[in-house]
């Protein structure tokens, strides 16, 4: 066959490809070709630049950011979405929540042992906006940082736990105990409770851990649980570099944990445990959780970030 001969099945091929979309099957039996000829005939014509795929993004996509999250930070994923810079810190909890449910939903497999975090209002998002997964079976939602707390806002952290499982049609694990408690010595107390001991052997076996990141100063909602240290401990904390917190546990600018006796009243999983899990996924934007998500990162203590466009282009700046 002549070079122009070539040339011309080739374009015919190409256009009875991708103008008519027809498989590669039904063009070899039009054509009396192999299918491995016309497979040969697509390749060369990208090749030699006759067809020219082009992705266009959508308004609201920011592939780019998260292509570069993922490269700067050696995260398994990114998922960046839209706000605008007027929002308010609810509305985008709301917006990263949305994105986080519809995350979840694609990646949730048989046999997964999800491990959630109490007291955060972006995971309260992701439960609020997640649809049932009725298909998946053998599932444990995990509570993996104490759950108990002032009555009025202990629902939120039940509700977490309870209406995920609801969702995914798994069994209920609790973590009937506070996230800060009053001495070591009432944490080793706590821990002879069966059932705190039942939920404290899960935390090794945690595949998928949804997790917020939390700032120094502890949200309206940590707040009103109970579960915060007082304005002296704090200052500690702050004395000794923290920038931000996953489950409690405090890590400075860098990631590096922030080593105190506070930590030893701390009940929940702990950082180390959280490396093992398959997918660490950490959910929080706005200007406020900068500081802190840059430290979960730099710390490796997540491998799947959630987070607004705005929070990304400055992650990548730091």
């Amino acid at each position: 066959m002549s070079r122009i001969d070539e040339s011309r099945l080739m374009v015919r091929v190409t256009r009875m490809y991708y103008e008519r979309g027809m498989r590669q099957p039904e063009i070899a039996e039009h054509l009396g070709i192999s299918q491995a000829k016309i497979s040969r005939l697509l390749n060369r014509a990208r090749e030699d630049g006759i067809v020219r795929i082009t992705v266009s993004i959508p308004q609201g996509v920011y592939s780019d950011l998260e292509e570069n999250l993922i490269q700067k930070f050696s995260l398994r994923d990114a998922i960046v979405v839209e706000v605008s810079e007027d929002d308010n810190e609810k509305m985008i909890e709301r917006e990263i929540g949305a994105a986080a449910a519809y995350y979840l939903e694609s990646i949730i497999r048989h046999n997964e042992v999800i491990g959630i975090s109490s007291w955060s209002s972006t995971l309260l998002a992701l439960v609020d906006m997640m649809h049932p997964e009725t298909k998946k079976r053998s599932i444990k939602v995990v509570q993996i940082l104490g759950g108990v707390g002032n009555p009025s806002a202990e629902v939120h952290a039940n509700r977490l736990t309870s209406r995920l499982a609801d969702l995914v049609n798994g069994t209920a694990v609790f973590l009937p105990a506070p996230g800060i408690v009053g001495s070591e010595a009432a944490l080793k107390v706590i821990m002879d409770d069966k059932y705190v001991k039942e939920a404290v052997a899960e935390f090794d076996h945690i595949t998928t851990a949804l997790l917020g990141i939390g700032t120094v100063e502890p949200s309206k909602l940590l707040a009103a649980s109970g579960n915060i240290f007082s304005s002296a401990e704090l200052e500690i904390l702050r004395k000794n570099g923290a920038v931000g917190d996953i489950l409690l546990r405090f890590f400075d600018a860098n990631g590096n944990p922030v080593k105190t006796s506070l930590n030893n009243r701390v009940f929940s999983m702990n950082l180390e445990q959280l490396r093992k899990a398959d997918r660490s996924i950490g959910i929080a934007g706005g200007h406020r959780k900068y500081a802190a998500v840059l430290g979960a990162l730099r710390g490796n203590w997540i491998n799947i970030l959630i987070t607004d466009q705005f929070t990304a282009s400055q992650l990548l700046k730091g």
